[in-house]
């Protein structure tokens, strides 16, 4: 049944990018937000077995990490605008602490009064500080620093991974075309507007010479170097502290995967982004079937919940506000948040549904950026 499962997750993607080729109500859709969406109807059908969850956690351990050097080898790093990163990086810092300390004083009166809540509220705002800069690590990171009791850090994670679906179902189904019609935005309208990424032709099916010898060998060559990168990465995380291993992991895969980028050589494999693309897809349907929704549990913590979807939803907000004094771009402010909430793997899932990669880069950075400062942030608040 595992293995079923396990095949499930490695073809459905190419049955989808098929059906979207041939059926247009379809490609509007799109094959991510189709993906995530056959992936919550497996997660919550009854269709998942038990002993399941070691085998999606090893695929989303792996696969994104492999994707993301894919990704960024045909980069062109010398045109990419850093002034643009850092103004969204304070955007989006500076939306999540607002929205984590107007969130403690709606929220603190009635959580106040809660026998588990009430004497750990300043712990509680420390721990959304810090998972909504940074991540999950940073998260575990802050329990441990503060002495948060276990039983408010597995609804705090339950909650949050509920939110953030709902949360990344709102950008890929509603929030790209919203934002675009609030901030500044070009079209490409076929005339490329990255000068660091791959061009992308409109039309075009990517995969279908994805088997020829010209194309597949030198792919195989792309591929070997991404686990090369991959296993140095998960060599030098084992070197440090458990809640700091991801954060090295991923610093290290997107720092040699720009620095592999810069070999010419390298830079015109014609596939190499396609094939981290499809790893993205196979990671949305196994991500979005771990969102067990029924396993949710409202009893006693209604507020709390509240308190988290305030958080994620008003720091948007902010963010869409700041954005717009500061003459920000939609895809950018976006794929941002998106990083800062969600996490840096969901940086190339969002990118691909704007159909914009040049937002890749500026979204790992702000997501690594909000790794390596979530405990800080999030310890001080708590202090305060």
């Amino acid at each position: 049944m595992v293995f079923l499962l396990v095949v499930i997750y490695l073809f459905t993607p190419a049955l989808v990018l098929k059906l979207c080729s041939r059926y247009e109500i379809l490609k509007k859709i799109g094959p991510v937000l189709l993906l995530y969406l056959i992936g919550i109807l497996i997660g919550n059908s009854g269709f998942i077995p038990n002993g399941a969850y070691d085998i999606q956690d090893i695929m989303i351990s792996v696969i994104i990490p492999l994707a993301i050097p894919l990704m960024l080898f045909s980069c062109n790093f010398l045109h990419w605008d850093i002034k643009n990163a850092v103004l969204t990086l304070f955007a989006g810092l500076v939306a999540v602490v607002i929205s984590v300390v107007c969130g403690h004083m709606i929220f603190s009166s009635v959580l106040g009064d809660d026998p588990l809540f009430g004497q750990h509220m300043n712990k509680i705002s420390g721990m959304l500080a810090g998972v909504y800069t940074g991540g999950t690590p940073n998260l575990a990171a802050i329990k441990i620093m503060l002495g948060v009791p276990n039983e408010i850090y597995i609804m705090i994670h339950s909650y949050d991974m509920a939110i953030s679906l709902l949360y990344l179902t709102f950008v890929l189904s509603f929030g790209i075309k919203l934002f675009r019609k609030i901030l500044w935005y070009a079209p490409r309208n076929g005339t490329p507007v990255e000068k660091h990424m791959p061009l992308e032709i409109p039309g075009e099916q990517p995969y279908k010479d994805f088997f020829k010898r010209k194309n597949f060998i030198p792919l195989m060559g792309a591929l070997l170097l991404s686990i090369i990168i991959f296993a140095i990465a998960g060599g030098l995380s084992l070197l440090l502290p458990k809640d700091l291993q991801m954060v090295t992991v991923i610093l290290t895969i997107t720092t040699l995967g720009i620095a592999v980028s810069f070999i010419r050589k390298v830079r015109e494999i014609k596939m190499s982004y396609d094939a981290g693309m499809y790893l993205v897809y196979v990671f949305s349907i196994v991500v979005a079937s771990m969102a067990n929704l029924s396993k949710l549990n409202l009893s006693g913590g209604f507020y709390l919940l509240l308190y988290i979807a305030f958080v994620i939803f008003f720091s948007l907000v902010i963010q869409l506000i700041l954005a717009k004094f500061m003459k920000l771009d939609a895809d950018t402010v976006l794929i941002s948040s998106v990083s800062l909430i969600n996490s840096p793997p969901f940086v190339p899932l969002v990118a691909t549904a704007m159909k914009n990669r040049s937002v890749i880069i500026t979204g790992l950075t702000v997501g690594l950026v909000g790794y390596a400062i979530g405990n800080y942030i999030g310890f001080i608040l708590a202090l305060i």
